[in-house]
């Protein structure tokens, strides 16, 4: 009998935290704002065209307002004393005023329907396709958060975690160590600053530098991140492929040329080193698992940590601010 109940509360345990999660679906605004999709894609469009790096932004935005509290639009807010974008971890984190733009057009022509988290979430998805990424459909429904504490976003994956602190972010995210590497290889596009680079290339214990930076790269990441140079100075995080979408980041981090510390450290461990060997197995493409489609997959499970559904949240008139 006690496993009986045992086992009843576990399942409802598990229907209630799966079960926002099944409220979301692709097509979910065919009816009440059936312009949605195209209207994002076009404000994102714009974007890109006018600053190709827009893209890497827009999907790293989306990234960080899921790790927080959930794809909930609370990285979005700026209006209390201490917002949610302010915390360190997110530093450098920018593309709010498309989302606002993308929002305020809905706004004139779908009030009071369309969320700020959901708009988030298909602005990343338009934004890796204009990268020459992988389209794919992106399950709606999300309602926005009523919480955005700078303090909730301590918790958040860092560019110096071990491979182990890493795993154990992404498991409490209901995430594996496949897609770790995966969304980690959303690096593909975008850039870092020096600031990040100088535990790794000057405080790197006990060694000063770390080794597993190939030995033919050391010398040129320090010359553009020199010990006492500017931090602010930008640098590709895919050596020679930083504005298109592809699996090179993958081959970089397997050679010793990745540029950020815990794109590196994927390489240090059994399980998640396998899974970047898969995709440059000698039977890849015709038999093997294809990167694009999986990254999709770790994409649309990441857009569903967390989120709000039905009664739950609201939609905010602005993106910016509560109601």
């Amino acid at each position: 009998m006690a496993r009986f109940v045992f086992l009843s509360l576990l399942f409802l345990f598990l229907f209630l935290i799966d079960g926002s999660k099944s409220q979301l679906h692709v097509g979910f605004y065919s009816n009440t704002c059936p312009q949605v999709e195209s209207t994002v894609h076009d404000v994102v469009r714009e974007a890109v065209l006018f600053d190709r790096t827009k893209a890497a932004v827009l999907l790293r935005l989306h990234f960080h307002d899921c790790f927080v509290e959930g794809c909930d639009g609370s990285i979005l807010i700026n209006t209390t004393q201490n917002p949610e974008k302010t915390a360190f971890p997110h530093a450098g984190v920018k593309g709010f005023e498309v989302i606002e733009r993308a929002k305020a057009q809905l706004e004139a022509s779908c009030p009071g329907v369309v969320s700020c988290a959901d708009i988030v979430a298909l602005a990343a998805r338009d934004a890796i396709v204009m990268a020459n990424g992988p389209a794919y459909q992106v399950p709606t429904g999300r309602r926005d958060g009523f919480v955005s504490d700078k303090s909730l976003a301590g918790n958040m994956p860092d560019v110096n975690d071990s491979i182990q602190q890493l795993k154990t972010k992404f498991l409490n995210k209901g995430l594996t160590e496949k897609d770790l590497v995966l969304l980690s290889a959303a690096h593909t596009i975008g850039t870092t600053a020096c600031f990040f680079m100088r535990k790794r290339l000057y405080e790197f214990f006990p060694f000063g530098s770390d080794p597993t930076i190939n030995l033919n790269f050391l010398p040129e990441l320090k010359a553009r991140c020199p010990k006492d140079g500017d931090v602010n100075i930008r640098l590709a995080m895919d050596e020679g492929s930083d504005l298109k979408f592809d699996k090179s980041i993958l081959k970089n981090i397997r050679e010793g040329f990745a540029v950020l510390a815990s794109d590196a450290r994927l390489n240090d461990d059994f399980v998640t080193k396998s899974v970047i060997d898969s995709y440059f197995n000698p039977i890849n493409p015709t038999f093997g698992p294809s990167f694009e489609n999986d990254f999709v997959q770790s994409m649309v499970k990441m857009g569903q940590i967390g989120v709000k559904t039905g009664s739950v949240g609201n939609i905010r008139r602005v993106c910016s601010a509560f109601n």
